[in-house]
């Protein structure tokens, strides 16, 4: 999938999930919930959304960057060896 495929499918969720935050509290006041539930309801869905959205952006943003180091190998772990030595996992001899 290429950068202009991901956005519009990250926007489309952003569109969707704004739609769910005005359906929610209109289904909940046509259930007989009160007004003050639903639109509690309908702020808090829309604070989840805000806040996923805000995510979504950081992560698009960090993945749009260049590798500042300029690696393209994968990560080796925390101590940046390979092999199989008496304390990574080798066999033991009796």
């Amino acid at each position: 999938m290429d950068a202009a495929g991901a956005v519009g499918r990250a926007g489309e969720l952003v569109r969707w999930a704004a739609f769910g935050c005005a359906l929610v509290p209109l289904v909940l006041l046509s259930c007989g919930s009160s007004p003050a539930r639903a639109l509690g309801t309908g702020g808090g869905i829309a604070l989840v959304t805000a806040v996923c959205r805000a995510l979504l952006r950081h992560c698009e943003r960090g993945a749009a960057r260049p590798d500042p180091h300029g690696s393209t190998g994968p990560h080796r772990g925390r101590h940046g060896r390979t092999g199989t030595g008496a304390h990574r996992g080798g066999r033991r001899h009796p």
